[in-house]
């Protein structure tokens, strides 16, 4: 990697090669098959009308509610004779540029490990339920699943100009937390939604959060929330509309005119914007879940 582009440092553990890639996908103990099975559950009760058909539709072909954490190897079987994709255990959230050339080359990085009982509802750092039940399903969609490769091989160019903050609100807004019009209505496709109960009803349904159309340009000048329920959520029509304005254009050229700061705050509608619902932003303004506010 060239001296001049600037990543998070992370430690390697001293096991893995440069690729951080586990030997193999860990044994879990009985009561962490059973955490997978309450958390897999709870999200089955939620998502009819929620999430999108392409979604539903991977997540019957997988079938990952057989019980326990699901095996990554017979995961990584069925996906790529559906779309050259595989799982592959990691440790822990892995540097950039690795994560970058997992995805170029159709492998998705998932957690090796799963939350507590503490942790039921939300866990900051990707764990296997979020790796596996938020984002495997969706690679089962031809078009996305080229989305998500095409993004790996951007990473570099990112990396290169050093607009890695722009390129992963994209990733956030889109692969994480992104809705899709549906049968008339906005249901969600993003792995953060579909892996957490409160957000998966909030972003599909309460009144706080906008919802706008996306814009390449816009989203990647426009801030993000890691450690709460988004103040806005950006919508597609198609995963042919997200792969078109994505991969067919020259970043080359918006990386130069980008700010190396986000333009925009989290909670803007801007004039420009098409706007499907203004949100109230009551619970962003209440402060959050921290305040305790009811996420409405």
């Amino acid at each position: 990697m060239p001296a001049d582009t600037f990543v998070a440092p992370l430690t390697k553990p001293a096991h893995l090669g440069e690729d951080w890639l586990e030997p193999e996908q860990r044994t879990y103990s009985s009561a962490e098959h059973h955490i997978w099975d309450d958390l897999f559950a709870q999200q089955m009760e939620l998502l009819p009308g929620r999430a999108c058909n392409a979604y539903i539709d991977g997540l019957k072909r997988l079938d990952l509610g057989r019980g326990g954490v699901p095996d990554m190897g017979a995961m990584s079987e069925e996906l790529r004779s559906m779309t050259g994709w595989e799982v592959v255990p990691v440790p822990m959230l892995i540097p950039d540029h690795v994560f970058f050339y997992h995805l170029a080359n159709r492998r998705f990085p998932a957690g090796n490990f799963i939350r507590t009982r503490e942790n039921f509802d939300y866990i900051q750092e990707p764990d296997v339920f979020h790796d596996v039940l938020g984002h495997v399903p969706m690679l089962t969609d031809p078009v996305f699943a080229d989305y998500m490769a095409a993004y790996g091989r951007a990473g570099w160019k990112a990396l290169h100009h050093n607009r890695l903050k722009a390129l992963s609100a994209l990733y956030w807004y889109t692969v994480e937390f992104g809705l899709i019009r549906e049968e008339g209505e906005l249901r969600s496709y993003g792995a953060g939604i579909m892996a957490g109960p409160a957000e998966l009803v909030f972003a599909t349904g309460a009144r706080s959060p906008n919802r706008i159309h996306l814009d390449v340009d816009r989203v990647m000048r426009t801030d993000y929330v890691i450690s709460d329920l988004q103040p806005t959520y950006f919508v597609i029509d198609s995963f042919q509309e997200l792969y078109d304005m994505t991969v067919a254009r020259n970043f080359d050229d918006l990386y130069a005119a980008l700010a190396p700061g986000f333009t925009y705050a989290n909670q803007a509608v801007l004039d420009s914007d098409t706007v499907y619902h203004v949100g109230t932003q009551e619970y962003a303004l209440r402060g959050g879940g921290g305040s305790g506010a009811a996420p409405v």
